[in-house]
Formats: C-alpha cells, structure tokens, sequence
C-alpha cells in the first residue's frame, strides 16, 4: 500500500518528532509542496510538461464544494480539479469517494477507462462504516483516508506549532484554539458534554457511557439529547462551556481519530477519548491533551478523577498547557483533499501500480 510518498513521508516523520518531541501532521503538505521532496514517476521537466487534471467524480457525502486553485492554495503547479464529468476521458485521474459508489445511488465511470488513467480511492469513514470493500478490489491505483499508510494521509485534523507556521505551505490555514490558552481561563461553568448522532446500543461507546453516567452528570445533545441548531459551529460553542468532552468513536480501528477529537480540542474542552490505543492517538497530540478511557481500570474510576480535576486549576492546567505552542487545522474537501490527490497522481504518472487487497489493508 505504500507508496514512494509515503516512504518520504516516513523519513521526515522520524526527523520531525526529533526535532519537537511531537508528531505535525502537516508534514504531509509540506512533502507534497515541495518537488524536492518526493521523487517524481517520471523526470520533472516532463512531469510538468502537461497539466495533470483530476476529475471529482462525485463530491463527498452529495455536498457540493468549491474546488480551490492548487496553485493559489498550495503553490502546486501543473495540478487542475473539475468535476466536469464531460471531461471524463481527458482526465489523468478520477478521484471516487467509496460511500458515493458503495450506496444505491452510486456507480463507478461507465466508459471505458482510458490508458494509463488512475483511479484514486477516497475514503473518510472507518471500516466497521465501509460497506462493501471487497467489490473494488483491483481498481484503483492509489488511496486517500485517513490511515497513515495511505498513499495520501489527510487526517481529520492537526496540529502545527507555532514556530513552524511560516514553514508550511497549509500554515496559513491555521487558526488559534477557542480560549483556554492561558491561565484566567482555566474553569469553565459545566462539566461534561457529549454530542452523539447515531445511538446504536451494540456500540462500546454506548456502554461506556452508560457504565460512566451512572457517577457522574454527563449533558447528552444531538438526537438524543437536547436539540441544537445544525453545523460545526452551534456545535462549538455548546462545547466551549464545557470542562470536558466525551470524543468516543462509532467503532475502534487504526488512525480513526474523528471531528468528535478535533471539536473538542478547537473549542478547549479537555477530550475523553474512546478508540484506538492511546498510543495511536499520541501520533496526533501531546500525551496530555487528553484523557483516554483506557487509562482506568473502571469507568468509575474516571468518573473519580474528573470530579477531582474539574475544580481543580493545576491538574486543569496540566492537560492545558501544550494549547499555547500550537494552532489547529482541519482539512476541507476542496481544497486539502482534491488538491493533494492531484498533487499525487502527478508525482505518480507513469507508473501502474494497482492497490491490492484493498479490503484486507484497511481492516488491518
């Protein structure tokens, strides 16, 4: 699954940790950027002799979003994104989000497929939530999810230090973290929040909870909890009132890390996490920044400490104080993800390789 970029993307995850004790996800970027850092499939001169043009098959989730200019965004040169399907046959790659072509509605590119053509693999949701991976087997030449092993890894979210924020082209992009940065604004009205949309009672999540709400008050919202106007943002603002924040995962699986982490950390809600391994999530934030279920024997005894923690301004502090060395940042659709898959089938063309055991891979 591997491809060059992600061996490159290795070597300077080992330097970057080195050198700031903590992984920056947007290194990413920084690799795709920069032509140096990648060796291209084909010589460069002619790698940029003809404009690579992505096709959008169909945008995410049937949202449509404005496609950035990779060049104004990123400075990537030689990179165009249409969802023009017209231009299917022009297109040196087509971009496919697996939950379009995995549901009643959707279907892969009926033409025949032009030579040399790649078909890139797009998927955000986690394998539990990946319905019918074994039909595709063999198809597409590269992957872009989350997993860290992917051909191209965008995560949901990231951090960027603040003395690297010159440094990276998506360094721009970057926002400072809701409140909590300092220490007047430690403590905060309520205690613990939890948004949840899918209630499916086979879940661990809805067992934890109900194992922890039995020691302490946890505020549900969403739909099945009290009601709040939809959108990232309403959801934000209910969470900066809170201390901590309930971030537990639909499922638990390699580097599925969600919006559910990265809303609590932007509105400065100290997360309590359910998911992967902690080691997983301290690829992503300092060891601090949250609190993982699995650091307790009992759900009771986490209900203990944050009881404890919530009046209490030092421990507060502890999980807070990493905040003022970083900002935040999220990828969006049309710019991060259609941008970087152009950037990859560029540096890929000319080779043929195809993704194999697609279904295998991404349970692993």
């Amino acid at each position: 699954m591997t491809s060059d970029l992600s061996h490159s993307l290795d070597s300077f995850f080992k330097w970057i940790y080195s050198l700031i004790s903590l992984v920056v996800i947007g290194f990413l970027f920084l690799l795709l950027s920069d032509p140096s850092s990648a060796e291209p499939s084909v010589p460069l001169a002619q790698d940029k002799s003809k404009e690579t043009l992505l096709l959008v098959w169909a945008h995410p989730f049937g949202q449509h979003v404005k496609i950035s200019d990779c060049w104004e965004t990123f400075a990537i040169s030689g990179c165009k994104v249409t969802d023009n399907r017209s231009l299917y046959s022009q297109a040196d790659a087509v971009l496919i989000h697996h939950q379009y072509v995995a549901s009643r509605i959707g279907y892969l590119p009926l033409e025949p497929r032009p030579p040399g053509q790649k078909w890139i693999w797009l998927n955000t949701e986690s394998p539990t939530n990946a319905k019918r991976l074994w039909k595709y087997e063999g198809i597409y030449n590269l992957t872009v999810s989350y997993r860290e092993d992917s051909d191209v890894f965008l995560p949901y979210g990231y951090l960027i230090p603040v003395t690297q924020l010159d440094k990276l082209p998506q360094g721009r992009f970057a926002f400072t973290f809701k409140g909590r940065t300092s220490p007047s604004d430690l403590l905060r009205p309520r205690f613990v929040a939890w948004g949840v949309s899918h209630w499916d009672e086979s879940l661990a999540r809805i067992a934890y909870y109900k194992l922890l709400k039995d020691h302490i008050q946890i505020d549900l919202f969403g739909k099945v909890g009290k009601k709040i106007p939809k959108g990232r943002q309403s959801l934000l603002k209910v969470i900066n009132q809170y201390q901590f924040y309930l971030a537990f995962e639909n499922s638990q699986h390699t580097d599925y890390i969600t919006e559910k982490l990265w809303n609590a950390v932007e509105s400065g809600a100290i997360p309590v996490v359910l998911g992967p391994s902690r080691e997983n999530y301290e690829r992503f934030l300092p060891s601090e920044a949250f609190i993982h279920v699995d650091d307790f024997p009992t759900a009771q005894d986490l209900a203990q400490y944050l009881l404890t923690a919530k009046d209490n301004p030092s421990l507060i502090e502890k999980h807070l104080r990493w905040r003022k060395n970083y900002k935040i940042c999220r990828p969006w659709w049309g710019r991060d993800y259609y941008c970087m898959a152009c950037l990859a089938a560029k540096r890929n063309k000319g080779k043929i390789d195809v993704v194999k055991n697609l279904n295998e891979w991404f349970y692993s």
